[in-house]
């Protein structure tokens, strides 16, 4: 009755039957495949209006009549991808974030922080269609620091949880993200080939913007090469041994460290039998949190945090604004002032800083409308040549200014230099590489022509 290749019972043969895993149709009606494991049937369970029901299909206006995937999809049978059975009703919004945290804390150990803010985000799981940007978790450690256990607790009560691991090729990743459009949880993400780890660093980049599909060649049946855009955005969880070399994706994740002390005594060693119902239990709580939800959600841009650079702030809203608890919202702002902080503490430590450090004093210390850039190359050979085990050349730092802080110079004289007009985009380089700004250092060289008052 359930395989889409089949015709079940009252479904008209003038419509055109789409396999479905959940929609949001024109008229509000929200769309969600369930899987029943004692009945090894699947159906979908539909709200409109605050009501809700199950169905063998769905007619759309227009002649579409959506049914759900066979439960013998490989995906579904073998748990790989973990659906809701039905509705539930739960109390209280705070009393089913309670229930979260309750369910996390009981097989997990994390810091009391992130483990609310993991049962925050799995309610941003379950609706993050709402939303144009998306934060990522992290778990980084060592092995057997729990990582592992941690991303099943919490991934099992996400949204549509896809199951993976280091192990796992390619192309069913993309595949799955493009089918069910639901939450890829990664394990073992520390990507060792080059090739393996291009194709995922794509999902994890593009993955946390809607709109920004991820194209690959597939070959259709008549064996020519064709493209294909592959959507990849949603909520993801991935558990890492180490950071990424990709600052840019560093970025995107809320991260907890774990081993940084004894786990708890009373962690389970194996998970119970009772581990899988208690799970589906709770999911079948927030598919009816998503009924009567995602109509209602929206982002707050009044919860951006001033201290925050941009791009922090953007992950942050979406988990910001499914978050009803002001103590709790403090504590994530603190969280992300925390990564911020990091982040301009690993900038520091580049050769872009040590060349802004260098600048900014050059630029404080003249009262000239140039700096040459051999100026700044004999700043960094006495400052910090030691720490290199390379010449330190004009050409070098010319294209670290350029290509790495994107600022303009251009030639005067024979002399490569850059303009004072590039002090206020250096001062706020200064403030992203953690950089201090000394303003009241008075000029120490004469004015007048670089080319001509002194030979480079």
């Amino acid at each position: 009755m359930n395989d889409p290749g089949a015709n079940p019972k009252g479904i008209s043969e003038h419509r055109h039957v789409s396999p479905t895993v959940s929609d949001v149709l024109e008229d509000g009606t929200i769309v969600e495949l369930v899987y029943r494991p004692e009945h090894r049937a699947t159906l979908l369970a539909t709200s409109v209006a605050g009501r809700w029901t199950l169905a063998t299909h769905v007619d759309v206006p227009g002649g579409d009549q959506l049914v759900p995937f066979s439960p013998n999809n490989n995906l579904i049978k073998n748990d790989v991808v973990l659906l809701p059975s039905e509705p539930r009703i739960y109390g209280t919004e705070q009393e089913l974030v309670s229930e979260i945290v309750a369910f996390i804390h009981r097989y997990a150990d994390l810091s009391p922080t992130f483990e609310q803010v993991a049962s925050h985000y799995v309610l941003l799981s379950w609706l993050y269609d709402a939303f144009n940007d998306l934060p990522y978790l992290r778990l980084r450690g060592d092995f057997g620091t729990g990582k592992t256990r941690s991303l099943l607790t919490i991934g099992s009560l996400c949204y549509k949880p896809f199951f993976a691991s280091g192990a796992s090729t390619v192309s069913p990743i993309f595949h799955t993200l493009n089918a069910f459009r639901g939450t890829l949880i990664f394990d073992e993400a520390d990507f060792r080939f080059s090739d393996e780890r291009s194709e995922i660093v794509k999902i994890l980049n593009n993955g946390n913007m809607r709109g920004m599909p991820v194209l690959r060649t597939v070959m259709n049946r008549q064996r020519e090469f064709n493209p294909q855009a592959f959507h990849v955005f949603g909520p993801k969880i991935v558990a890492t041994r180490g950071r990424y070399e990709d600052r840019a994706l560093e970025s995107r994740f809320i991260t907890e460290e774990t081993g940084a002390r004894p786990l708890r005594n009373d962690i389970p060693i194996n998970l119970p039998p009772t581990f899988k119902d208690e799970a589906r239990e709770l999911r079948n709580k927030l598919l009816l949190y998503r009924f009567r939800r995602r109509h209602e959600i929206e982002l707050n841009p009044a919860l951006a945090d001033p201290k925050l650079e941009p791009r922090l702030n953007q992950i942050m809203l979406p988990l910001l604004s499914v978050v009803s608890d002001p103590r709790l919202r403090s504590e994530l702002r603190n969280a992300a002032e925390h990564a911020q902080n990091s982040i301009i503490a690993e900038r520091g430590l580049l050769m872009e800083a040590q060349v802004l450090e260098i600048l900014v004093d050059l630029m404080l210390s003249t009262s000239r409308q140039v700096v040459p850039v051999a100026d700044i190359t004999m700043g960094i050979i006495d400052r910090y040549g030691p720490e290199y085990d390379r010449p330190i050349s004009n050409r070098w730092i010319g294209s670290v200014l350029r290509t790495k802080l994107n600022l303009r110079t251009y030639k005067s004289h024979g002399v490569y230099v850059i303009p004072m007009t590039e002090r206020g985009k250096v001062e706020m380089l200064c403030r992203r590489y953690g950089v201090n700004v000394v303003t009241d250092a008075p000029p120490t060289e004469p004015t007048g022509d670089v080319g001509t008052s002194k030979k480079f």
